[in-house]
């Protein structure tokens, strides 16, 4: 594997589990992709969390940082999940000020990841799309395109993936997310779970087309399947990257 990327919650507390980030940061590249800010609550941003965060930083040196467009605590309950924003004016100011407070303590541009729902709110005034993209614009922040999350929400909610994509500006985007879904009949569910569906791959090379090459990486974090089959899905994915370079070079 080229790199990896790990959530940055799961190594905060020294002991075994910290060391065994030693050795993954000592062979290969690294990115932390954090789920526990908590970006866009009205509690605010737990000034420890983000201290630990920095800690990491600073020790790891990784290539990319990440957390989701999302939230997950109130009033000190912290609840297992990234739940949606509702996409509103009073929303984006406040997600903007929150990661531009992230930015400031860890000294670096982060990035910010459009998540899987399986509910819309009705004060929503902002598609999703555009609020990411505002998110992006008005607090220096780069995008973290998680492709397999917009087919997701797509089905889920009614609107046109191709839609999406393109409303995002390229030189936003520092990364993209592929991974597996579960279609319940009712509902497609991000499960990490499963193989890369082919709307999704084709999705993909949609933002590659619009985007241009950006690192890629395939999550799966349940029903782990041999690594032979996770290499599989990161030799597709660059397949496809090299295609995008040559066809760059080709124009």
């Amino acid at each position: 594997a080229d790199w990896l990327e790990v959530h940055p919650e799961n190594y905060m507390s020294a002991g075994p589990v910290a060391r065994e980030l030693d050795i993954i940061r000592r062979d290969h590249a690294l990115s932390l992709h954090g789920v526990g800010l908590s970006l866009g609550s009205s509690d605010g941003l737990c000034g420890r969390h983000l201290e630990r965060l920095s800690e990491l930083a600073r020790r790891y040196a990784p290539g990319l940082i990440s957390e989701h467009l999302s939230w997950s605590s109130i009033e000190g309950v912290h609840l297992p999940d990234l739940l949606p924003l509702p996409y509103t004016e009073e929303s984006l100011a406040h997600v903007v000020d929150q990661v531009d407070r992230v930015q400031s303590a860890l000294g670096r541009r982060i990035l910010v990841e459009n998540v899987s729902s399986y509910l819309q709110f009705v004060e929503s005034t902002i598609p999703e799309w555009e609020f990411v993209r505002e998110v992006a614009r008005r607090a220096g922040c780069g995008i973290l395109l998680d492709v397999n999350n917009i087919h997701v929400n797509a089905v889920n909610h009614g609107f046109d993936a191709h839609t999406f994509i393109d409303a995002i500006e390229p030189g936003s985007v520092g990364e993209i997310h592929l991974a597996g879904f579960q279609d319940t009949g009712d509902v497609l569910i991000d499960t990490h779970g499963d193989f890369v569906a082919d709307p999704v791959w084709g999705l993909y090379q949609r933002a590659l087309a619009r985007l241009g090459p950006v690192p890629t990486l395939i999550e799966w974090d349940t029903d782990i399947p041999p690594l032979e089959a996770l290499l599989g899905e990161a030799a597709k994915a660059d397949r496809m990257l090299a295609e995008c370079v040559a066809g760059r070079h080709a124009a």
